[in-house]
Formats: C-alpha cells, sequence, structure tokens
C-alpha cells in the first residue's frame, strides 16, 4: 500500500507546478521503493501510470505533440529503476544499500536520457563538445534528482527502520531481580 501511495506522490510532484524546483520529484525514489516493496508483476502498473502522466505532462502543459518514440528510453529506465529497486533492496535493507540506490537512480537516469536527448535529438550537435554540452545542460536537473531520491529513500525506508528500532525492548537497561 505504501509503495502504491509513494507512486502518486512522484506523479503529483511531477504534475502539480514546483516553481524553483525543477525536477525536484520523488519518481526515481518511488520507483526504487515500489521495486523494493512490490512483487514482479504489479511493475506495470507504475510504468502505465508514468507514461500517462509523460502523455499529459507532453501534450497539456508543455503544449508539444506526443512522440512515443522519444520516450522509449525514458519508459525502459522507469522499469529499470524499479528492478535495481528489487535487486538492491528487496531482500536486505541497510543505510548503504540505501545510499547505492539514491545515487545508482539519479545517476542512471542522467545519463540515459541526457545520452537519448544527445543522440536522437537536434538541440546538440553531434561531437563530443555537444555531448559534453548536454550533459552539462542536464547537471542542475540532476542535482535535483540526487536530492530528491536521497530524501525519498531516507524516509520511505528510514521511518520504518526506527520505528522498528524503537519497538525493540531495551536489552540489558532493566535491573535484575535478586
Amino acid at each position: 500500500m505504501v509503495a502504491y501511495l509513494l507512486l502518486l506522490v512522484a506523479v503529483l510532484t511531477r504534475v502539480l507546478p514546483h516553481a524553483g524546483w525543477w525536477n525536484f520529484t520523488a519518481v526515481t525514489g518511488g520507483l526504487l521503493y515500489f521495486g523494493a516493496r512490490r512483487p514482479w508483476r504489479e511493475m506495470l502498473a507504475p510504468l502505465a501510470v508514468l507514461i500517462a502522466t509523460d502523455c499529459y505532462l507532453t501534450i497539456f502543459v508543455y503544449h508539444y505533440s506526443f512522440r512515443w518514440q522519444g520516450y522509449v528510453i525514458t519508459w525502459l529506465w522507469y522499469l529499470a529503476a524499479m528492478v535495481l529497486g528489487s535487486i538492491l533492496l528487496r531482500k536486505r535493507v541497510t543505510f548503504a544499500r540505501g545510499a547505492a540506490g539514491a545515487l545508482l537512480g539519479p545517476t542512471s537516469f542522467f545519463l540515459v536520457s541526457n545520452y537519448g536527448v544527445w543522440a536522437a535529438g537536434g538541440m546538440y550537435p553531434h561531437t563530443l563538445a555537444g555531448l559534453g554540452a548536454c550533459f552539462l545542460a542536464g547537471v542542475p536537473f540532476y542535482r535535483n534528482d540526487l536530492a530528491a531520491t536521497s530524501i525519498v529513500l531516507g524516509v520511505a525506508l528510514g521511518v520504518p527502520a526506527l520505528v522498528r528500532r524503537l519497538r525493540q525492548p531495551l536489552t540489558g537497561s532493566a535491573p535484575k531481580a535478586a
């Protein structure tokens, strides 16, 4: 249930205006968490919701014509992020695994999406300098995705761990009866 609520938060952070916080969304953290907590057969639901969100944003918010071919890389990455969450965080959650997910998720999206923009688009020349300019233009988005993913995973994974720790009886704190 929490995974689906986090998916809703992820969609809302994309759809609702977030002035000044460009790309500060819960998408990467939500996908990693969903992959960690839900079975493989349920991974098509977040994919469908995010595809619909991409269509909505492209057509109604950005007022561009929608070309699905331009989104295939992103949609495959959505699935890959859930698989990454499943691999890293399904069986055992540690700080190191959570931190690895918070770093690998945004970094993989940054690399894949910026390379896709450079390779398939006409915004940057198809030279090494053009590729560098494309990656440089994506740095502010990467920074915010890294921060957002760290916050989302920190809360989604950290709060339950904290609650479990607080529920554990304190060992050795009570004096022994004589």
